[in-house]
């Protein structure tokens, strides 16, 4: 029994041992990566004409040391066509590759990148870097920082679960009343009711407008501009039929729904699609009228 125990203890001291021995080489590994990255980011800097200072929003509240909210500052090497996220990830890539922030498709068209750059609502991979500085060019510093209003999860990520239950309370998707009679028959759409609604398609769910927006920030059941513009994309759809545009006229001008909006455009102003959220919401707030709904 004893030979059994002392075997078994052999077997398992062993194996520490070589997960031991593994961890060690992964972490001898990862620094060799971070050294040879610093050391081509002194050359990157020696090399570049022009140098900004990438100033970042740094948060995280699993690590007791990286808890108090902090700026971090990477001096980054500037390229023809930078964008804030090309800054973003060099900064990571080649000092910190434990800096967090969101980023996918890189053509202003997943909307996962909204941040809060030099204290504006833009979307890191189509905002030039050339641009936030002066008519000279390149500015000195970029203050990059996560979307304002909603809660940081860890330094530029946002938790962005709020918004989609707003955006999912106006239930965006096509509901007609009647669908065509034909198994293979189309449900047409006239040019001009295309030409009505097509701005409001272009809705990423990137969060600028909301996280942009001062009613937004002091009623947190306000519906919001992106989900009262997702609801004005259908509710101006002539297939879906008057059944069900009345229904969704009553789920926005709910108390905390359109009559909330006091017009001030800053979700306009931030859009990256361009898409006129104040005007639709104005024209929503016109058709609650005309059905004599009520006001809040």
């Amino acid at each position: 029994m004893s030979t059994q125990v002392t075997e078994q203890e052999q077997a398992e001291a062993e194996e520490e041992s070589t997960h031991q021995r593994r961890r060690l080489a992964e972490k001898a590994e990862r620094q060799e990566v971070r050294d040879r990255m610093r050391e081509r980011a002194e050359t990157d800097l020696e090399r570049a004409d022009t140098v900004f200072d990438l100033k970042v929003f740094r948060y995280d509240p699993d690590i007791p040391e990286k808890e108090d909210p902090r700026f971090d500052t990477f001096p980054v090497p500037f390229t023809k066509g930078m964008t804030v996220l090309d800054a973003l990830m060099y900064a990571r890539d080649h000092y910190d590759s434990s800096l967090t922030f969101r980023h996918s498709c890189r053509q202003a068209v997943c909307g996962s990148d909204a941040l809060f750059v030099n204290g504006t609502q833009h979307l890191g991979c189509k905002t030039q870097v050339v641009d936030l500085g002066d008519s000279e060019g390149v500015p000195g510093q970029i203050r990059v920082e996560p979307l304002p209003h909603q809660e940081v999860v860890k330094d530029l990520v946002v938790d962005m679960e709020h918004f989609y239950d707003q955006m999912d309370a106006v239930e965006p998707y096509f509901d007609a009343d009647e669908l065509p009679s034909g198994e293979l028959e189309e449900q047409r759409q006239t040019r001009e009711n295309r030409e009505k609604i097509k701005m409001s398609a272009r809705c990423i769910w990137c969060g600028a407008c909301m996280s942009s927006c001062n009613i937004a920030a002091g009623d947190n059941e306000y519906l919001g501009p992106a989900a009262i513009n997702k609801a004005y994309k259908f509710a101006m759809d002539d297939r879906e039929g008057e059944n069900r545009k009345q229904e969704r006229l009553e789920i926005i001008e709910q108390e905390h729904g359109v009559w909330r909006c006091q017009t001030q455009f800053s979700c306009t102003e931030v859009c990256p699609k361009d898409i006129p959220l104040t005007e639709h919401i104005q024209e929503l707030k016109r058709e609650a009228v005309k059905n004599n709904l009520k006001f809040w």
